[in-house]
Protein backbone atom coordinates (compact mmCIF):
# COMPACT_ATOMS: atom_id res chain seq x y z
CA UNK A 1 0.00 0.00 0.00
CA UNK A 2 2.86 2.67 0.85
CA UNK A 3 4.54 1.98 -2.53
CA UNK A 4 1.42 2.71 -4.11
CA UNK A 5 0.16 5.72 -2.59
CA UNK A 6 4.66 6.76 -3.28
CA UNK A 7 3.88 5.65 -6.92
CA UNK A 8 0.61 8.27 -7.28
CA UNK A 9 2.50 10.98 -5.13
CA UNK A 10 4.79 11.12 -7.97
CA UNK A 11 2.07 10.54 -11.02
CA UNK A 12 0.62 13.84 -9.33
CA UNK A 13 3.73 15.65 -9.47
CA UNK A 14 4.68 15.12 -12.68
CA UNK A 15 1.17 15.94 -13.63
CA UNK A 16 1.35 19.02 -12.03
CA UNK A 17 4.51 20.37 -12.77
CA UNK A 18 5.67 18.49 -16.36
CA UNK A 19 4.00 19.93 -19.83
CA UNK A 20 1.81 16.90 -20.66
CA UNK A 21 2.70 17.97 -24.35
CA UNK A 22 5.89 18.30 -24.29
CA UNK A 23 6.36 15.41 -21.50
CA UNK A 24 4.32 12.75 -22.24
CA UNK A 25 3.99 10.30 -19.14
CA UNK A 26 2.83 6.59 -18.66
CA UNK A 27 2.34 4.71 -15.57
CA UNK A 28 2.63 1.25 -13.99
CA UNK A 29 3.88 -0.45 -17.24
CA UNK A 30 5.13 -4.29 -17.40
CA UNK A 31 6.75 -5.20 -20.45
CA UNK A 32 8.06 -8.25 -21.97
CA UNK A 33 12.06 -8.87 -22.98
CA UNK A 34 14.03 -12.04 -24.18
CA UNK A 35 14.80 -11.88 -20.31
CA UNK A 36 10.94 -12.15 -18.52
CA UNK A 37 9.17 -9.21 -17.56
CA UNK A 38 10.02 -5.92 -15.84
CA UNK A 39 7.50 -3.35 -14.24
CA UNK A 40 7.75 0.29 -14.63
CA UNK A 41 6.92 3.17 -11.87
CA UNK A 42 6.78 6.04 -14.58
CA UNK A 43 7.96 6.86 -18.49
CA UNK A 44 8.39 9.90 -19.33
CA UNK A 45 8.57 10.41 -23.07
CA UNK A 46 10.37 13.70 -24.46
CA UNK A 47 12.86 14.96 -27.15
CA UNK A 48 15.39 15.22 -24.67
CA UNK A 49 15.48 11.61 -24.15
CA UNK A 50 13.06 8.80 -22.36
CA UNK A 51 13.16 8.70 -18.49
CA UNK A 52 12.46 5.88 -16.26
CA UNK A 53 11.34 6.89 -13.02
CA UNK A 54 11.68 4.11 -10.09
CA UNK A 55 9.87 5.68 -7.38
CA UNK A 56 10.98 4.58 -3.78
CA UNK A 57 8.76 5.40 -0.44
CA UNK A 58 11.25 4.47 2.51
CA UNK A 59 11.19 6.85 5.20
CA UNK A 60 14.18 7.40 7.62
CA UNK A 61 17.93 7.19 6.79
CA UNK A 62 19.02 5.58 3.82
CA UNK A 63 22.83 4.17 3.35
CA UNK A 64 24.22 2.66 0.41
CA UNK A 65 26.56 3.37 -2.52
CA UNK A 66 26.60 2.50 -5.88
CA UNK A 67 27.90 -0.92 -5.96
CA UNK A 68 26.14 -2.03 -2.98
CA UNK A 69 24.28 -5.50 -3.59
CA UNK A 70 21.55 -3.70 -1.02
CA UNK A 71 20.90 -0.28 0.77
CA UNK A 72 19.61 -0.33 4.33
CA UNK A 73 16.73 1.52 5.53
CA UNK A 74 17.65 2.91 9.40
CA UNK A 75 13.88 3.43 11.10
CA UNK A 76 13.14 4.47 14.73
CA UNK A 77 15.90 2.28 15.71
CA UNK A 78 15.38 -0.67 13.32
CA UNK A 79 17.25 -1.33 10.37
CA UNK A 80 15.94 -2.78 7.13
CA UNK A 81 17.66 -4.05 4.02
CA UNK A 82 16.40 -3.73 0.29
CA UNK A 83 18.09 -4.05 -3.46
CA UNK A 84 20.07 -1.50 -4.42
CA UNK A 85 17.54 0.51 -6.89
CA UNK A 86 20.18 1.50 -9.22
CA UNK A 87 20.64 -1.76 -9.89
CA UNK A 88 17.23 -2.47 -10.37
CA UNK A 89 17.05 0.70 -13.15
CA UNK A 90 20.20 -0.53 -14.65
CA UNK A 91 18.01 -3.71 -16.03
CA UNK A 92 15.17 -1.68 -16.96
CA UNK A 93 17.10 0.69 -18.85
CA UNK A 94 18.08 -2.48 -21.12
CA UNK A 95 14.72 -3.70 -21.21
CA UNK A 96 13.25 -0.51 -22.02
CA UNK A 97 15.56 0.69 -24.98
CA UNK A 98 15.15 -3.08 -26.37
CA UNK A 99 11.29 -2.76 -25.80
CA UNK A 100 11.46 0.34 -27.81
CA UNK A 101 14.29 -0.46 -30.44
CA UNK A 102 16.20 2.83 -29.45
CA UNK A 103 19.98 3.22 -28.21
CA UNK A 104 20.38 2.74 -24.36
CA UNK A 105 22.09 5.86 -24.25
CA UNK A 106 18.95 7.59 -24.96
CA UNK A 107 17.31 6.13 -22.44
CA UNK A 108 17.99 7.99 -18.92
CA UNK A 109 17.07 6.11 -14.99
CA UNK A 110 16.22 8.16 -12.22
CA UNK A 111 15.58 6.69 -8.72
CA UNK A 112 12.89 8.82 -6.50
CA UNK A 113 12.49 8.95 -2.79
CA UNK A 114 9.62 10.58 -2.31
CA UNK A 115 9.09 9.38 1.29
CA UNK A 116 10.52 11.33 4.48
CA UNK A 117 14.15 9.88 4.04
CA UNK A 118 17.50 11.17 3.96
CA UNK A 119 20.20 10.23 1.77
CA UNK A 120 23.33 9.37 4.13
CA UNK A 121 25.71 8.61 1.41
CA UNK A 122 26.72 10.16 -1.79
CA UNK A 123 24.99 8.68 -4.75
CA UNK A 124 24.69 9.86 -8.36
CA UNK A 125 23.04 12.44 -9.25
CA UNK A 126 20.08 10.23 -10.93
CA UNK A 127 19.00 9.08 -6.95
CA UNK A 128 17.35 12.19 -5.53
CA UNK A 129 14.55 12.92 -2.81
CA UNK A 130 13.65 15.93 -4.57
CA UNK A 131 13.31 18.31 -7.75
CA UNK A 132 12.07 15.37 -10.26
CA UNK A 133 10.73 17.81 -12.67
CA UNK A 134 13.92 19.80 -12.49
CA UNK A 135 16.05 17.20 -13.09
CA UNK A 136 14.00 16.37 -15.94
CA UNK A 137 13.92 19.01 -17.57
CA UNK A 138 17.65 20.03 -17.24
CA UNK A 139 18.06 17.70 -20.14
CA UNK A 140 18.05 20.31 -22.94
CA UNK A 141 20.13 18.53 -25.53
CA UNK A 142 17.68 17.28 -28.46
CA UNK A 143 17.33 13.61 -29.00
CA UNK A 144 14.36 13.03 -30.87
CA UNK A 145 12.36 14.78 -33.59
CA UNK A 146 8.82 15.74 -32.86
CA UNK A 147 7.75 12.36 -34.87
CA UNK A 148 9.96 10.15 -32.96
CA UNK A 149 8.35 11.52 -29.68
CA UNK A 150 5.00 10.56 -31.10
CA UNK A 151 6.38 7.28 -32.45
CA UNK A 152 7.36 6.50 -29.14
CA UNK A 153 4.31 7.51 -27.29
CA UNK A 154 2.00 5.47 -29.99
CA UNK A 155 4.08 2.39 -29.47
CA UNK A 156 3.59 2.74 -25.59
CA UNK A 157 -0.15 3.56 -25.66
CA UNK A 158 -0.90 0.88 -28.35
CA UNK A 159 1.09 -2.35 -26.30
CA UNK A 160 -0.56 -0.97 -22.51
CA UNK A 161 -4.09 -0.94 -24.52
CA UNK A 162 -3.21 -4.41 -25.93
CA UNK A 163 -1.13 -6.51 -23.63
CA UNK A 164 -2.80 -8.90 -21.50
CA UNK A 165 0.28 -8.65 -18.65
CA UNK A 166 -0.79 -8.27 -15.05
CA UNK A 167 0.99 -8.30 -11.64
CA UNK A 168 0.66 -11.65 -10.97
CA UNK A 169 2.91 -12.56 -14.23
CA UNK A 170 5.83 -10.07 -13.95
CA UNK A 171 5.93 -11.32 -9.85
CA UNK A 172 5.96 -15.04 -11.77
CA UNK A 173 8.89 -13.75 -14.05
CA UNK A 174 10.56 -12.38 -11.42
CA UNK A 175 11.02 -15.72 -9.29
CA UNK A 176 12.01 -17.58 -12.35
CA UNK A 177 14.35 -14.90 -13.41
CA UNK A 178 16.48 -14.94 -9.49
CA UNK A 179 16.23 -18.71 -9.10
CA UNK A 180 18.32 -18.93 -12.88
CA UNK A 181 21.60 -20.96 -12.51
CA UNK A 182 22.13 -19.86 -16.68
CA UNK A 183 20.96 -16.36 -16.95
CA UNK A 184 21.76 -13.02 -15.19
CA UNK A 185 18.41 -11.85 -13.08
CA UNK A 186 20.30 -8.33 -13.48
CA UNK A 187 21.14 -8.02 -17.18
CA UNK A 188 20.13 -11.04 -18.92
CA UNK A 189 23.59 -11.80 -19.63
CA UNK A 190 25.05 -15.59 -19.37
CA UNK A 191 26.27 -16.78 -16.12
CA UNK A 192 29.73 -18.49 -15.78
CA UNK A 193 31.32 -20.98 -13.78
CA UNK A 194 34.25 -18.63 -12.08
CA UNK A 195 36.98 -19.46 -9.22
CA UNK A 196 37.35 -16.98 -6.55
CA UNK A 197 40.88 -15.77 -6.37
CA UNK A 198 41.25 -13.41 -3.18
CA UNK A 199 38.92 -13.66 0.41
CA UNK A 200 37.55 -15.88 2.07
CA UNK A 201 36.24 -17.81 -0.63
CA UNK A 202 39.03 -17.66 -2.63
CA UNK A 203 39.40 -21.05 -4.13
CA UNK A 204 35.45 -22.04 -4.10
CA UNK A 205 33.53 -21.71 -7.63
CA UNK A 206 30.52 -19.43 -7.83
CA UNK A 207 28.33 -18.09 -10.96
CA UNK A 208 29.16 -14.36 -12.53
CA UNK A 209 28.00 -12.70 -14.91
CA UNK A 210 29.90 -12.55 -18.42
CA UNK A 211 28.94 -8.96 -18.77
CA UNK A 212 31.56 -7.76 -15.46
CA UNK A 213 32.55 -5.53 -14.65
CA UNK A 214 29.42 -3.68 -16.03
CA UNK A 215 27.17 -6.27 -14.42
CA UNK A 216 28.53 -7.31 -11.11
CA UNK A 217 25.93 -10.03 -9.97
CA UNK A 218 27.25 -13.10 -8.36
CA UNK A 219 25.29 -16.34 -7.34
CA UNK A 220 27.04 -18.92 -5.15
CA UNK A 221 27.19 -22.32 -6.23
Amino acid sequence: MQSLRGQLKTRFQLYLFLDRYQYPRFHDLIIPSSNGTTQLDHVVISKYGVFIVETKSHKGWIFGNENQKNWTQVLFKKKFSFQNPLRQVYRQKKVLSEFLAIEESRVFSIVYFNGNCCLKNDLPNNVMTSCLDTYIRSYTDQIFNDEEVIEISNRIESFKKNSNLKLADHLESLRSRHNSMVTCPRCGGKLLKKVARRGKNAGGEFLGCVNYPRCRFTRDL
